[in-house]
């Protein structure tokens, strides 16, 4: 009973998956529309996504404890239905000062999601003996390339707040259709209606947690160069228009998408060192050819191939986190992705800032070097193959 559960588990919690990519996708078409908008430049843009990532890691912070309180599923599901209104509210606002505090929502929302679906698909991965979390994720690119490319599409088609209410209304079905199937561990069940429920530290006193927090950090500033700067970049510097701009994050996201889908045979075949190292690699390569590109097709075609390195690192990290010896799960996912999220959102402000400074090209070639530093850190990941294996 408790196998098949975790089977239908393993699913809905994919699902969830789906649902936060698919809403951070339909948002980066969103982002160069901001400008003429407001009136603002890339600079003050930054500033604004940073509002994203303040609001995601602080809330994050708190994530590791809420799950040992109520669960991981729980947590999942009320921040997903949290977060489905606010894009349609992002998209409306009338001005700078309505549009920060809804930005800083947008990101605790889907920070505290994030945190609570990877736990909960470490605790399916326990049940079942096997890894999933590679595909998992792979569920995420999914999301993430529908939300990229046909919310690029719904954009010029229909308009930037029909697309928002459209992606609000799949998001609420899909929750709703998912909820009843979460895995709900029965001994994290039973821990947190007896007196004494777990221990859970908000800031974990391990080191080595911390590092691979960094790495993960590393990895995600990759990911988020390319979701809120690639069709900026694209589109300044290669002049291609909007309706093609758009299509580097969605094809970096599809591509990291098949990837992840094979991810979790790949680890075990080759175990999660090796394949971090490779994987740190092949995503450095692909966002120096993106940097260097001629053309938007090269471009592109950089930021696919990067997707295909990208795919499998965080994965791994957050394996290991949720797997690192002397924490609970969600303890240790959080601080990783408290971590690591200030690297998809808290770092491309920066990136703005470098892209105004020395140019778009040279601050891709400077994501490729932080990508090697990965790669010669994929030791740190070792306990992805310990208990899920």
């Amino acid at each position: 009973m408790d196998l098949q559960a975790a089977k239908r588990g393993r699913w809905a919690v994919a699902t969830l998956f789906f649902i936060n990519g698919f809403i951070m996708g339909a948002w980066a078409p969103q982002i160069p529309l901001l400008l003429p908008r407001y009136q603002i430049t890339e600079s003050t843009l930054g500033l604004l996504i940073l509002l994203i990532g303040v609001g995601a890691v602080g809330a994050m912070i708190f994530t590791g404890k809420l799950i040992a309180a109520y669960g991981a599923p729980s947590m999942a599901l009320m921040f997903g239905a949290m977060a489905v209104p606010v894009l349609p509210l992002v998209v409306v606002a009338p001005s700078i000062a309505t549009l920060s505090p809804l930005l800083i929502i947008l990101g605790a929302v889907l920070g505290c999601m994030d945190v609570s679906m990877n736990a909960n698909a470490v605790e399916v991965e326990r049940q079942l003996g096997r890894a999933i979390m590679s595909s998992s994720h792979g569920f995420w690119s999914v999301g993430g390339f529908a939300g990229g490319s046909l919310g690029g599409l719904a954009v010029a088609r229909f308009g930037p707040l029909e697309q928002a209410l459209g992606v609000a209304a799949i998001s609420a079905v899909v929750l709703m259709l998912a909820a009843r199937h979460l895995w709900r561990d029965p001994a994290k069940l039973a821990a947190m209606q007896s007196e004494r429920p777990e221990k859970t530290l908000i800031f974990p006193r391990l080191p080595g947690l911390y590092l691979l927090g960094i790495m993960a950090l590393l990895s995600m500033i990759a990911e988020g160069s390319v979701l809120d700067w690639a069709a900026l970049y694209l589109s300044k510097a290669l002049n291609a228009p909007l309706s093609r701009a758009g299509l580097a994050f969605a094809f970096f996201a599809g591509t990291m998408a098949v990837m992840r889908f094979v991810g979790d045979r790949v680890r075990l075949h080759f175990g999660a060192v090796r394949t971090l190292r490779v994987s740190g690699l092949i995503a450095a390569l692909g966002i120096l050819v993106a940097g260097l590109a001629p053309n938007e097709v090269v471009a592109i075609a950089g930021f696919a191939f990067a997707g295909l390195g990208v795919a499998n690192m965080v994965p791994i990290l957050f394996s290991a986190a949720g797997n690192f010896p002397g924490v609970t799960p969600g303890s240790g996912i959080a601080a990783v992705t408290t971590l690591g999220y200030s690297g998809i959102l808290l770092a491309p402000s920066a990136i703005g800032y470098a892209a105004e400074t020395i140019g778009y090209r040279a601050t891709y070639m400077v994501i490729a070097g932080l990508l090697v530093v990965v790669a010669s850190a994929a030791g740190r990941a070792k306990y992805a193959d310990g208990r899920a294996a």
